[in-house]
Order: structure tokens, then C-alpha cells, then sequence
């Protein structure tokens, strides 16, 4: 990856377990989803025109596959990145979104934005995007915003849609990967409508899939007992499988669990 195009972010804070770079993977399993997304990613440098959709329920480690994947090809990278209020409707987001792009890569209009975005290997959505209220507190990313305003986020991805059937011709010179979820909170516990849904998920994924490339970030419950123990080798088997009953096969979330029985 030849570079990232982040650098007027001004690091104030970061989660422990969360990725915002391949520096930030320490010991990183390589396990099946990863080489799916890998050899996908792969693909993008001769192609354009793809729209990779990256699928995990949260705490899988979506951003994490993606950066170690990118980190292992040779890719010119436009990594995006969002800050917005609380208080932001729809359309703030959507005007603060290319504003924004605007800004970073010197353009004066949107036409001038997909120019400049056909000339990377590829623009990539992940958590400086999604989750940028780790790395400014007093912002916050696409994720956290959607998860707080709940439907009223609709319009927001109306004017998306809109904007993808409009400049259609424009995207086909552009490769874009983003790191995908649909959060709803539920007594305290987030869930990605995406993937923690049974059946109903997997409608939306069939669905998704019959317009973008879809990579869902999975792990077998021996790659889980890998990942767990690449960072904790003192633990037993039985210990790291009472962790998974209880977090699921969700490594963040069991190593922060971890964390805190340290402290």
C-alpha cells in the first residue's frame, strides 16, 4: 500500500482493539475469510469498477482483515475519513461527506472528486470513516451517528442510492471497498441487521450480493481458539471456549473482556 491520504487527522484518541492501519494488527491469524478478501482485493489492481461490500457482525475485525490484506499489496490507497456532530441531519452528513473530499483531494466540484478517485488502486471505507469518534472525541463517524438516529438515517442512504444510479458511469472507473454494517442496539448490545439476523440477514446479504462483491468476515470456532491464543498464550482451551460461548466469535470484544480482567 503506497499511501493513505489521512494525513490532516489529528490523532487525539484510540480504542485498544480497534484498526485504523496494518501497524495496528499485532499478531494477525490469517484465517479463510481472510484469504477470500485478499484474493479479491488481489483482483482490483487490473480491474475497475468493483464495489466490495466487507460483512462482519460487530467486533469480528473487519477493518483488521482489510488493512492486512492491503498491507500485503502493493496498492495506492485513498483511505476516507468523516467527523460529524451528534446533531447532524442527513443532509449535513451527505453535504460534510464530499465537502470533506472536496478539501482532501484539492477538487472544486463532485465530477472533479471521481476524477481524481479513478487514479487510486482503490477508495477505501473503514473505521476512519465509520468510527472516527475514537480518533476525535468530540466528532463522531457514520457508524455511531447511524446507530444513534436510528431510521432517520433513511434519507441519508436514499440520497446515497441516488447519487450511486447518477454517477454510475463515473464509478465504473473507480474501485471502492467499504467496511459494511447495519447497526441496531438492543439492551445495551449492538447487532448488525447484515449478519446477526438469521434468516433475515441472509435475505439482505442474497440481495446485496446481486449488486456488489460481498466478503463476510468469519471465523471457524478452532480459528477462533488461534486468534485468542496468539495473544494470550497462557490460556487454556477451555478458558478461550468459555469466551467464545459468552462473546461469540468475536475477537475484539474477548480481548477487551480480557483486558478488564487484568486491570
Amino acid at each position: 500500500m503506497k499511501s493513505i491520504n489521512t494525513n490532516q487527522i489529528n490523532i487525539i484518541s484510540m480504542a485498544i482493539h480497534k484498526v485504523f492501519s496494518a501497524k495496528d494488527n499485532g499478531n494477525f491469524i490469517k484465517t479463510a475469510s481472510f484469504y477470500e478478501l485478499y484474493s479479491l482485493l488481489k483482483t482490483l489492481k487490473t480491474s475497475k469498477g468493483h464495489f466490495v461490500l466487507v460483512l462482519g457482525t460487530p467486533g469480528t475485525g473487519k477493518s483488521a482483515n482489510i488493512y492486512q490484506a492491503l498491507s500485503l499489496l502493493d496498492f495506492d490507497v485513498y483511505d476516507t475519513f468523516l467527523f460529524i456532530d451528534a446533531h447532524s441531519t442527513p443532509q449535513d452528513v451527505f453535504r460534510i461527506f464530499w465537502d470533506t473530499l472536496k478539501k482532501d483531494m484539492g477538487a472544486k466540484s463532485k465530477k472533479e472528486v471521481y476524477k481524481k478517485a479513478s487514479e487510486y488502486d482503490l477508495i477505501l471505507f473503514a473505521d476512519p470513516f465509520l468510527d472516527s469518534e475514537y480518533i476525535d472525541g468530540d466528532k463522531m463517524g457514520l457508524g455511531l451517528w447511524t446507530e444513534e438516529k436510528g431510521p432517520d438515517t433513511f434519507p441519508l442512504y436514499l440520497k446515497v442510492l441516488y447519487e450511486y444510479f447518477k454517477h454510475y458511469n463515473d464509478l465504473k472507473k473507480v474501485n471502492i471497498v467499504a467496511q459494511t454494517a447495519w447497526i441496531l442496539k438492543f439492551r445495551g448490545v449492538r447487532y448488525d441487521i447484515l449478519t446477526d439476523f438469521g434468516f433475515f440477514s441472509r435475505i439482505l446479504v442474497f440481495l446485496l450480493k446481486r449488486l456488489f462483491d460481498v466478503v463476510m468476515i468469519s471465523y471457524t470456532k478452532e480459528e477462533m481458539m488461534e486468534i485468542v491464543r496468539s495473544y494470550h498464550r497462557d490460556l487454556d482451551d477451555e478458558k478461550i471456549g468459555k469466551y467464545i460461548r459468552k462473546y461469540g466469535n468475536r475477537p475484539r470484544f474477548i480481548f477487551e473482556a480480557l483486558d478488564k480482567e487484568t486491570e
